[in-house]
């Protein structure tokens, strides 16, 4: 058995084509398209979807709302965006969607999506996926993820983050007190109003030549706070004292 999809795009000539791609891909039996939020809830409440491939941009509710109700069921579909913009895929990834496709959509990056969501509609129920531990970059029309294990520390730009790995810089946009929630349990720390960084990262502690403090990392030195340096130490001497850094690489 193939998987059922639902199309959701306002924009009728949009839909028609993803209904049209859907329905030339193997892994796909059977295609339904609704032409916005409410008629797709209704046919999600009533029929069932292994997945739900999703415009964000949309009058009343959009499209990352929906999704937002959608993982509120007790057997969620799985949920892919398609859309022209880009500066929402960190905020779909946060959600939980399995990707996220930048229109207009070519057929190999659909086939390559269908093959993942068909492995995580076949996971079993219990088994649970980390939506944060990567993040997608756009570079050049192309989006790479960078992974959260790679980042070092992140440092503010606005709204955006600028991801410091041993690659280079990432620059995603999310403000950083909103990755802070997403990384602050797997191991990230709010040191600096613009700063956060990994903890098993934190080679040392130094001062720095007016008495503050700074954490040293393979990639540079993060400035730290006054009102985070006690959180920060505690922090590490916790992490320490559990043998998490010693598995930095």
């Amino acid at each position: 058995m193939g998987l059922s999809v639902l199309a959701v795009d306002d924009v009728p000539a949009a839909l028609d084509e993803l209904c049209r791609l859907l329905r030339e891909s193997p892994e796909v039996s059977e295609v339904a398209g609704a032409g916005d939020p409410i008629s797709a809830l209704k046919m999600i409440q009533n029929g069932r979807f292994g997945a739900v491939f999703l415009d964000i941009s949309m009058p009343g509710l959009d499209g990352l709302e929906l999704a937002s109700l959608l993982t509120k069921l007790s057997d969620p579909p799985v949920i892919v965006f398609v859309t022209a913009h880009e500066e929402h895929a960190v905020a779909a990834f946060g959600i939980g969607a399995v990707d996220y496709l930048l229109k207009p959509l070519r057929a190999e990056r659909l086939a390559d999506t269908l093959a993942r969501v068909a492995k995580r509609a076949t996971a079993a129920p219990e088994s649970s996926v980390d939506a944060m531990a990567a993040l997608p970059v756009e570079i050049g029309g192309r989006t790479q993820y960078v992974r959260r294990s790679d980042v070092q520390f992140v440092e503010a730009h606005g709204d955006y983050v600028r991801l410091h790995t041993k690659t280079g810089a990432h620059l995603v946009r999310m403000p950083i007190s909103r990755l802070q929630e997403y990384w602050e349990s797997a191991g990230f720390a709010r040191v600096h109003r613009g700063f956060l960084v990994a903890l098993a990262s934190v080679r040392e502690l130094r001062s720095d030549a007016v008495g503050g403090l700074l954490a040293h990392t393979d990639l540079g030195d993060v400035p730290v706070s006054r009102r985070h340096s006690r959180e920060l130490r505690e922090r590490l001497l916790r992490a320490a004292q559990r043998g998490e850094l010693d598995r930095r690489v």
